[in-house]
């Protein structure tokens, strides 16, 4: 049995990998970046490794993954499903797993109080696998932060040479990271990825694509072919800014990501349909009575009034997302828009609702991937 240490050679998706003491972790944001983060929401979110995966090239019959997984435990509320590892060989699906245990965060969603409590290193084990010289990629799970502890095989492991695949750099919100997704290939950024035959680095972060300067910064150091930003709904429910501030802080995001991508494919997407928000500014919260039914679901508590003061809904981020397209495309042949619309409107809704008002189920993850991949690439890889 040998041990192979894992590096970046062997890691795909992430920006920096942290050693610790209790195991590589992976992040999507690098070291300067999460120096900067003014909160623990954005903190959880990058750490949890959406669209990071281990890829190499071995003749080894079974893979052995030590990790520390980190549950996240919400009082009151039905337990949350474990993440899923998923493994492919030869770009064939072969397997998945999942841990039962290791450091738990019990959060009360009524008060915003965490409380930690350490657990124990789980092994993950692929048998069978087939003899001969192969590529192997375990995708770790989307939402669960994970600690990389050893990698163990019965024969040896070396880096997979890098592809002739397109990188796609994408960033967004808790739909981009996967929220109510069941798998981490059934993210639809991974299903997107998977069907436009491009290597995914997703910065989707759960409740945090806010145009924080610092993501846009990794954005601009980070390599990439083709590139999309999603934004709206993170900036509506965290009732972030106004209008007059959101224009300003649009052109600035997309300006640091021209500094080091002057010329490649980018795409400003607006947001999905969402009811809850297409209207009616935030801020939004969890729903009160849900909670009470041991149920997870948001509601939006803002003045629909207050938009002729400028607050933002989704109608109105679509609007101004589009005047700032077609205004800097003049100068900027390469930079395009994408109305989330088309990714799930209105009549989407009424045949696949949001099941807790906020996030796509399986099925629409599958539904926007799929049309993200048509609408998005077919233009943009060409």
């Amino acid at each position: 049995m040998l041990t192979t240490p894992i590096t970046a050679g062997l890691v795909r998706g992430a920006l920096d990998l942290e050693s610790t003491e209790r195991g590589v972790l992976p992040h999507r944001l690098p070291a300067r970046a999460r120096r900067q983060i003014p909160d623990g929401q954005l903190t959880m979110a990058e750490s949890q490794p959406s669209g990071v995966r281990l890829v190499f090239r071995t003749a080894a019959s079974f893979v052995e993954l030590d990790v520390l997984a980190t549950k996240r435990v919400f009082v009151g509320t039905p337990p949350r499903p474990d993440g899923v590892y998923e493994l492919f060989v030869d770009g064939r699906r072969s397997g998945q797993a999942s841990v039962p245990d290791g450091d738990t965060i019990s959060v009360d969603l009524a008060t915003g109080a965490a409380r930690h409590e350490p657990g124990p290193v789980r092994t993950l084990r692929f048998d069978g696998l087939p003899g001969h010289e192969k590529t192997v990629e375990i995708w770790l799970p989307h939402n669960e932060t994970t600690r990389l502890v050893a990698l163990r095989t019965d024969e040896s492991v070396h880096s997979a040479q890098s592809s002739d695949r397109k990188t796609w750099l994408h960033h967004g919100s808790s739909i981009s990271h996967g929220s109510n997704a069941t798998t981490p290939t059934g993210t639809w950024p991974a299903t997107a990825a998977a069907l436009a035959g491009v290597d995914l680095v997703n910065l989707g972060f759960s409740g945090s694509a806010l145009l924080d300067p610092f993501t846009a910064r990794a954005m601009r150091d980070t390599a990439a072919d083709v590139i999309s930003v999603k934004i709206g709904i993170n900036v509506v429910n965290a009732d972030l800014m106004r209008l007059r501030a959101f224009g300003p802080a649009v052109h600035g995001f997309l300006d640091t990501i021209r500094e080091g991508h002057p010329a490649t494919p980018l795409l400003v997407v607006s947001p999905i349909h969402c009811p809850i928000h297409e209207h009616t500014p935030g801020p939004g919260e969890f729903d009160p009575d849900a909670l009470r039914e041991g149920k997870v679901r948001f509601r939006a508590t803002g003045d629909p009034a207050e938009t002729a003061s400028g607050k933002l809904t989704l109608t109105v981020i679509r609007d101004e997302l589009a005047r700032i397209v077609k205004e800097r495309s003049v100068t900027d042949p390469n930079l395009r828009y994408l109305d989330g619309l088309e990714l799930y409107g209105e009549a989407d809704h009424a045949e696949l609702p949001l099941p807790d008002a906020l996030h796509p189920d399986a099925a629409t993850h599958r539904l926007i991937g799929e049309r993200f991949a048509r609408l998005a690439f077919d233009a943009a890889l060409t």
